[in-house]
Order: structure tokens, then sequence, then C-alpha cells
């Protein structure tokens, strides 16, 4: 593997890093929230007014740029970040401010550069520190992710995101165990951090060891519309064989989203294979259906649940479908013959 990661790739990775806060973890699926935005507008208003009476506050500056940033008026934020280095550029967290301004409009070489700039001015500054070790995290610069996280807890001991950075580090290069231990130091040190409980959660689930789905429950608790969580939690349930626990999962993950796919596509596997109810089996493919025109998979299955139910006309339909959307697709072909042979043709 290269030791780079570069293009559109890098840049969403690293934004899905800092996005994870302590008191936060995953970004959350963006939703358009309108009193959230009116909150924002309001606060620029206010906030551009007081520049106008105090046009040389840099910490006025520094703020209105932050939510011109929430904003996405990336142009603007750095207009404003800049104005207030020109005013006062020896504050690391100037230099913070204008790397997250930099991460937001795509540029993370100058990212980097304004993170080195704030530790040459603050050595101690836990906030540039992390943020440099999750820039190193993504390219795999391990050393220097180790090396940053080191140098951030001997300035925070209580550092829930170092912990967690780190664990990512480590997971990485293949290190579960000492992994697990900062996952969980991160989980110990802020309950409410999301992504640690969905790591264990994760990891717990690779040895269907039944902690796991303690941790996603948790993950739950603090996000209680998460899907992510959600659909783990089913899934734990279902290769587990608790199949009633997963089919209550999934009705609550629908209930989340109500478009979700695979909730239904599940749902309808169980019944098919392991509780044996083909009609409500063939239900939940045909929602799946519904939610996903192209779904194949859902679409053989429900197939082969008419077959199992001897409804051969609708099995056929479902199998020819199948074969119209993926020539070859040998499980349907199997069922065509299965089904004229039955039929005696």
């Amino acid at each position: 593997m290269s030791n780079k990661t570069t293009g559109s790739l890098f840049l969403t990775l690293l934004v899905a890093l800092f996005l994870i806060t302590s008191c936060g973890g995953r970004p959350k699926v963006a939703e358009k929230n309108k009193s959230g935005r009116d909150t924002l507008t309001v606060l620029l208003k206010d906030l551009s007014k007081k520049i106008s009476d105090h046009p040389s506050d840099p910490d006025l500056l520094q703020q209105r740029s932050k939510y011109y940033l929430l904003d996405h008026q990336e142009k603007l934020a750095f207009e404003d970040i800049t104005k207030a280095i020109s005013l006062s550029g020896n504050k690391a967290s100037l230099y913070i401010t204008l790397s997250d301004v930099y991460l937001g409009m795509g540029k993370p070489d100058n990212c980097n550069e304004a993170l080195l700039k704030a530790i040459a001015l603050d050595p101690r500054n836990n906030a540039a520190l992390i943020r440099l070790s999750k820039l190193s995290l993504i390219i795999k610069d391990y050393k220097a992710t180790f090396e940053y996280v080191k140098r951030a807890l001997e300035v925070e001991p209580h550092n829930p995101q170092a912990y967690f950075t780190r664990a990512l580090a480590l997971l990485e290069k293949g290190d579960t165990v000492l992994a697990v231990e900062d996952f969980k130091r991160t989980m110990d040190q802020d309950q409410g951090f999301y992504d640690a409980y969905v790591e264990l959660g994760e990891l717990y689930s690779m040895r269907k060891d039944p902690v796991a789905a303690d941790y996603l429950k948790n993950a739950i608790r603090i996000r209680p519309d998460s899907k992510e969580a959600l659909y783990m939690l089913g899934m734990f349930y279902q290769e587990t064989g608790k199949y009633e626990y997963a089919l209550e999962t999934y009705a609550k993950l629908e209930k989340v989203d109500s478009t979700f796919r695979d909730a239904a596509y599940n749902s309808g596997y169980i019944y098919l294979v392991y509780l044996r109810d083909f009609k409500k089996a063939a239900s939940y493919f045909t929602t799946a259906m519904q939610r996903d025109p192209g779904y194949i998979e859902a679409m053989f299955n429900r197939g082969y649940a008419y077959e199992l139910s001897r409804e051969y006309s609708k099995a056929y339909q479902d199998y020819k479908h199948v074969l119209e959307l993926k020539a070859n697709y040998q499980k349907a072909i199997d069922g065509l013959n299965r089904i004229d042979k039955v039929r005696g043709n």
C-alpha cells in the first residue's frame, strides 16, 4: 500500500477525522435544519454589527470566521481569519482556525502548514497537536502520529481525542489488543464518545462476543438516530442467531430511515433462511425492491421465497427479471431450470 492518500479520498478521510470530536464521533448524516441555519444567520448578523463597531478586533474576526466556516462560506471565513492574523499574528489559536478553513477549502497541505505555525508559537497546544496527529494518520505516517499523540498526552493526560487517534493508528497497523485498550481509555475519559463505542462494538462483533451488543447499545444511547450503530447491532444479533432481536433492531432502523433498503432485505433474509416464513420474507424483499428497484439480490431472494411457497409463476417472473438486469446470474438460471422441471417443461 502506498504511504500517501491523495486527491478527493484524502480530503474525505481528513474531513471525517477532523469532525470526530470528544462529544460526538463519526460525522452525522447531513440534514437540512432550518432552525439551526436561522440561528447561524442571526449570530453572523450580530457579529457583523460588532465588527463594524470594532473592525480591528481579531477575536471578533476569528469568531465570525468560524461561523462562516460552519455556514460553508469558506471564502469569507478565509478573509476574516487572515485579517485577524494580520492584526495579531502571534496567537496559535488563529492559525488553528486558519487550518480548519484551509481544510474546508480542500487544501490539506496549507492546513498542515498552519498547524505547524501554531505549534511553533505554542509547542504545547493540544488542539494543534491532535490535528497534526490526525493529518499524519491519514497519510499513514504512524511514527509522526504516535509522536504527536505522545506530545498531546504530555500536555493533557485527560485526552480522549489523543487516545482515539492512537487507537485508530494501532488498528491500522494490526495491533488490535493495544487498539482496544486505547478505545477503552477514550470511552472511560469521555462516556459520550460515540466512535469509541462503535469501534469496540465492531471489533467485538467480529469475535461474536456478546459484549459487542453493549457497546453498540451505548452508541445508540448517544445517537438514537444512528443508522450505522443500529445496522451493526442488527447484524450482530443476526449473525449470533438472535433473530427476534435482529428483527426488532431492523424495525427501529426503519423508523429512523424508511428508505434504508438493507433493513428490509436483512429482515427478509431472516424470515427466508432461518424462520422459514416465506410469505413474510417475500414481503420484506418487495419492500427492499421498492426502495431500490435494481436490488438484484432482493429480487432473486423474493423469487426464491415464491418458489419455496410454490408460487412458481411469481418466482419465474422474478428470476427472469434478475437475468434481464444481470445476464448469466447463475442462481437465477438454476431457479428457472428448477421451475421448468417442476412444470414438466
